[in-house]
């Protein structure tokens, strides 16, 4: 089982590994859901921990419809991370019709070779996230999709996050989120197909 803390500061990455996280998602302002965090903060964060260390790679919050000097934005984050050797970066990209946009999906995960690459929670806004997630299998690089199943929580999206888990078997790792902590832990996990787990409390509360 792997567990994935989602945290917004200096204090909280500490506390994440301290309590036991395998890996960290690192952000910036989740209060609207998450963007990439500031420099100081990547580069303090990195001198620290020994785990894992993925980054948001979004620069604003609401949809996920980007214009083009909104990916030049995303790519010249995505060098920052290269330069501070970070693990992986987190991302999504969707059309106006909130469907996979495959064309600039496909392109940033190719900039963002070799890191690691998870298609983030924009699969949840997604018409279909069990299709999606299909698609998601063409486009080289990602290794992992963070999805509730397209619902408010994983508990109510578990029919969802088991499918995806089936149609990208071999190819992708789900990462199950949505509400998950360290009390419900183990109720989500006896019945998600799934090894990864993602929350901002899932080895315990944070805030310091």
């Amino acid at each position: 089982m792997v567990l994935e803390a989602c945290v917004e500061t200096f204090e909280e990455a500490l506390k994440a590994e301290s309590l036991g996280a395998d890996r960290i998602e690192l952000c910036d302002d989740l209060s609207v859901g998450g963007i990439t965090p500031s420099y100081e903060l990547l580069d303090s964060v990195l001198k620290q921990l020994k785990i894992p260390v993925m980054v948001m790679i979004r620069p604003r919050g609401g949809n996920f419809v980007y214009t083009t000097s909104e990916i030049k934005v995303m790519k010249q984050s995505i060098d920052v991370c290269k330069t501070l050797n970070v693990t992986g970066v987190v991302f999504g990209i969707l059309d106006k019709h909130n469907h996979i946009d495959m064309d600039d999906t496909r392109f940033l995960a190719e900039y963002a070779s070799p890191l690691e690459i998870t298609f983030h929670k924009a699969i949840d806004d997604t018409p279909d996230p069990v299709r999606s997630a299909e698609m998601l299998i063409a486009i080289k690089g990602i290794s992992r999709i963070l999805t509730s199943g397209g619902k408010d929580t994983a508990l109510e999206g578990v029919e969802n996050i088991n499918e995806m888990s089936k149609v990208t078997a071999g190819h992708l790792k789900i990462l199950a989120a949505g509400r998950i902590t360290n009390e419900n832990l183990r109720e989500i996990s006896g019945i998600l197909d799934v090894e990864e787990f993602h929350g901002r409390k899932i080895v315990g509360h944070l805030q310091c």
